[in-house]
């Protein structure tokens, strides 16, 4: 991946919706955006008037909060404004065009998940433009993101959020164990996240590791994945081995690909490519990781010893999205030549589906637990929910405006969670599965955070 970090910043700052409210009248502007930065924003303090439910949704205001009458240009002239000038970032030319005549054509008439509610309390950020793996939810309820230097803990039960690390000044754990860095590290730079079986690892650009149990205070183990100067992590994946021990995989800039169990603390697996490993996925049965990065074709490998069971040949550009069907026989990539590309490990020669994005990358993809849907997240504006159940052919397309810090379902399905990182409309988005009976989501829809 990229490590034009000084650029990061100025090419998320282009699509900015900020520049979309030029034309407001100031006094509104001025009510909008003051102190939009400041600590009183960051921890639950903002004006909550300022979220959308989806009751008020239902009435017509605008999910994110946009006051499209108040602008000069139309919701749909401004669509087809970004669909016309979004830079889609590429580190092989033309690689978005290039894929475009092998693309499934799909049904986008899906509607599996229904709004819920916008937080713009929550200020969900980005740190590296192509790495947006920043929001996991453990339940409907419990999501977990980056703000800032800060790992937020956001309740859409209680609609309050606290903060569970911060990574600004001085971390080191309070617990010991060998290998563990006592002396810990100072103001990391979280480039990635994962939060699973009440254990959270963040990773950072200098190759940092820092483990929390959920269930303790403190910080439970803190490693350097690599000393290298290209030490990025741009992945981290927790799972459960078959006797039940809690273990993760992180992917590396420096092309490996590490293996950490959570009941030792102890580096147990590391394995090295040719190019930087951008993101790695287990399959369900725990037999083959999926290994994709800084080459246009991944691999599959054997989990036991790394080594190449066959490669993955049809994408353009670098791959930076991967995930397994819970059945085990599919899984899906994304990559920067604009397609999300579904396999089957029973042939491997050539992917069973190539699905498209609108604006960019496929940056972020999952599966529902009960693998019925897979939602992808380009780097902006639009998360696709799929029937994977049904051979991928009906989707449903969620549109707003804003770049995505990350997607994830909770493990019952219920919930679909979307960061929006803006200076201005930053929130967390939340979507629910749809009912079959109407009366409950009546009731649903009043429990919104006034």
């Amino acid at each position: 991946m990229s490590d034009q970090r000084a650029d990061d910043a100025d090419l998320i700052d282009e699509y900015e919706m900020e520049y979309v409210d030029d034309d407001m009248d100031e006094d509104f502007r001025e009510r909008e955006l003051v102190g939009s930065d400041s600590d009183a924003d960051e921890y639950g303090y903002v004006d909550k008037k300022a979220d959308t439910s989806s009751a008020q949704a239902r009435g017509g205001r605008d999910i994110q909060g946009i006051p499209w009458e108040r602008l000069s240009i139309t919701r749909e002239k401004y669509r087809q404004t970004r669909l016309e000038q979004y830079k889609n970032y590429e580190n092989i030319a033309h690689s978005g065009e290039g894929s475009q005549k092998e693309c499934n054509i799909t049904k986008k008439v899906g509607n599996y998940y229904e709004f819920r509610h916008n937080s713009r309390s929550v200020k969900s950020t980005i740190l590296h433009f192509q790495l947006r793996n920043l929001v996991w939810a453990t339940s409907k309820h419990d999501v977990y993101l980056m703000s800032h230097f800060s790992v937020i803990h956001w309740s859409s039960l209680t609609c309050n959020q606290s903060e569970v690390l911060n990574v600004s000044g001085h971390v080191a754990p309070t617990e010991k164990h060998p290998g563990s860095l006592l002396e810990g590290f100072t103001q990391t730079q979280v480039s990635t996240l994962a939060v699973k079986d009440n254990l959270l690892v963040a990773g950072g650009f200098q190759g940092e590791l820092i483990c929390k149990n959920l269930n303790r205070r403190g910080v439970s183990f803190c490693t350097r994945s690599t000393y290298d100067d290209n030490a990025i992590t741009n992945a981290v994946e927790v799972y459960s081995t078959p006797s039940g021990a809690i273990h993760f995989t992180a992917s590396n800039n420096d092309c490996g690909v590490r293996d950490f169990d959570m009941e030792k603390f102890q580096l147990t697996k590391h394995f090295q490519y040719p190019w930087p490993v951008n993101h790695t996925s287990l399959s369900p049965d725990g037999n083959l990781l999926v290994i994709v990065g800084d080459n246009p074709d991944g691999i599959v490998v054997d989990s036991r010893d790394g080594k190449t069971v066959a490669p993955l040949c049809g994408h353009l550009d670098f791959s930076f999205a991967s995930a397994w069907h819970p059945d085990g026989m599919t899984f899906a990539t994304g990559n920067q030549d604009k397609t999300c590309r579904v396999w089957d490990v029973r042939n491997l020669s050539k992917s069973v589906a190539v699905l498209k994005g609108n604006l960019g990358a496929i940056r972020s993809i999952r599966y529902t637990l009960d693998g019925r849907f897979m939602a992808t997240a380009e780097p902006a504006d639009f998360v696709h929910v799929y029937d994977a159940k049904n051979g991928y052919e009906v989707e449903q397309e969620i549109d707003f405006f804003g770049e995505i810090s990350g997607i994830s379902f909770s493990p019952d399905t219920e919930s679909l969670f979307i960061g929006i990182w803006d200076r201005t409309y930053g929130s967390l988005l939340e979507y629910g599965g749809r009912r079959n009976y109407s009366y409950l989501d009546s009731i649903y829809s009043h429990v919104s955070c006034a």
